[in-house]
């Protein structure tokens, strides 16, 4: 079992560090590849830069009331979900297919679901 991720490419967790633009601030974000290749195609998906989604994300979140203290950490576990959502089929994986076009309503709903019966 393990070799198969021991014996991947090393790339895949080296840490890149971007510098982007959220509401005219330089920050920075220091993420595995293997994170910054994910979302840069769930960026790709609604036709976004990857700066532009992560503004929105930021936005978004904080709209919620979130709390995003480890922003980085929140990062992470979207490029997750993402893939987890298409491995579970609840996110098609074609890139013709836009996130925000999506019912999110009825797909947190069937996650919400799914999680309950599979813990």
């Amino acid at each position: 079992m393990c070799k198969l991720f021991v014996n991947s490419d090393p790339s895949l967790w080296e840490n890149v560090t971007r510098s982007l633009r959220i509401d005219g601030m330089v920050t920075s974000i220091r993420l595995e590849s293997f994170f910054w290749f994910t979302l840069e195609e769930i960026a790709q998906r609604d036709k976004l830069s990857l700066s532009q989604m992560i503004a929105k994300l930021n936005h978004e979140a904080l709209d919620a009331g979130h709390n995003l203290d480890n922003f980085t950490s929140f990062l992470r576990v979207c490029a997750m979900r993402y893939l987890h959502l298409q491995t579970i089929g609840m996110l098609p994986h074609s890139h013709e297919v836009s996130i925000a076009s999506l019912n999110t309503d009825r797909i947190l709903e069937q996650e919400r679901y799914y999680l309950e019966t599979h813990q």
